[in-house]
């Protein structure tokens, strides 16, 4: 009886949504590649933290990767020094990863029990206990501030403690507005402060004691660039999910825009490229960044909006995660070449 209910709960999904792809589109229950090779109690654990295949610690990184170019391109110091910086910012990310991955699947838990795709994650199969999710997002929040407590200037600290609230109140957005994806832009998007700290320039300055104030304007568009580059990726990732949030009463762009989400993405795209191109100006780049960073991005940001089959959640995972990938890269390369020929 068991077999037979399994096989008619398969075949009521439909295909593109079928098991099989639902292990590799962060479902939970994904153990080729290199995972497969782990003693099997360490495999619930890359799956809670997102860390097969690796986007999840990318869009954690990639901010914090622009934020040190970013500074370098203002500073010029030597490459060793921003290389080194990056590849502390790196570890950095990947605990960081770690544990809101890990945070997020401890309070969706009772949500992605009743998601097609998600149903299969670590904490819903019983694979991780909550404590143990608990546990392993304290450790994990822990080993990132050792990171920056060793590694990064004193002041690094200060600058972090505002991006606590948005990272802590993420899961439960997406139960409060149909902006979450906003929400997640805003503490992603953060990296890029955080990365320009790290190499010693400070993107805002607030003292009250002297009653000083500003910004590094160009640091703050290209914050607001990724905080927009995580809406139109993010959102495309939801409409994997989107008949299923519906139905339980979760919140996102997706479920609010629906058929309307690529018209309203492709200005999103544009306000992007404007806040690039703005960074740029602020800057004073040149011809690299334009290229690579500002037009490398639209383009593949159009094409991502243009291709994707919103209908279809396979096509969704494709271009999130190859589309991802193309994006962030454009704007690194963008960025290090203007360091390297400036």
């Amino acid at each position: 009886m068991a077999s037979s209910n399994a096989t008619n709960d398969k075949q009521s999904l439909p295909k593109a949504i079928q098991p099989r792809d639902l292990s590799k589109q962060y479902g939970g229950a994904h153990t080729g590649a290199w995972v497969s090779y782990l003693p099997p109690s360490w495999v619930p654990y890359v799956q809670l933290a997102r860390l097969s295949p690796p986007a999840g610690v990318f869009i954690v990184y990639f901010p914090h990767l622009f934020g040190v170019i970013h500074a370098a391109i203002q500073q010029h110091p030597p490459a060793s020094e921003v290389l080194t910086t990056c590849a502390v910012m790196l570890g950095g990310s990947f605990f960081y990863s770690n544990a809101i991955h890990a945070w997020n699947d401890l309070v969706d838990a009772p949500v992605d029990r009743l998601v097609a795709r998600t149903r299969r994650r670590p904490i819903p199969r019983g694979a991780v206990s909550p404590l143990g999710a608990f546990v392993f997002t304290a450790t994990q929040a822990a080993a990132a501030a050792l990171v920056m407590i060793y590694f990064l200037p004193p002041q690094s600290a200060l600058y972090a403690a505002p991006n606590i609230i948005p990272t802590t109140y993420y899961p439960w957005a997406k139960r409060h507005t149909y902006f979450s994806q906003v929400v997640l832009g805003v503490w992603l998007a953060w990296g890029v402060f955080m990365g320009s700290i790290a190499m010693g320039v400070a993107p805002y300055v607030v003292d009250f004691a002297n009653a000083e104030f500003g910004v590094n304007k160009s640091s703050v568009c290209l914050y607001l660039s990724c905080v927009l580059w995580t809406v139109i990726y993010d959102t495309i990732y939801a409409h994997q999910d989107i008949e299923d949030d519906t139905k339980i009463g979760m919140k996102s762009l997706a479920v609010l825009l629906r058929d309307r989400t690529k018209f309203a993405l492709y200005f999103v795209v544009g306000a992007m490229t404007l806040l690039l191109n703005a960074s740029g100006q602020y800057a004073n780049m040149s011809f690299p960044f334009y290229i690579f960073g500002v037009l490398g991005s639209l383009l593949s940001l159009a094409a991502m909006v243009m291709l994707v089959d919103l209908a279809d959640p396979t096509s969704c995972w494709w271009w999130f995660r190859n589309g991802f990938w193309l994006t962030g890269s454009l704007i690194s390369v963008g960025l290090f070449l203007e360091y390297m020929l400036a």
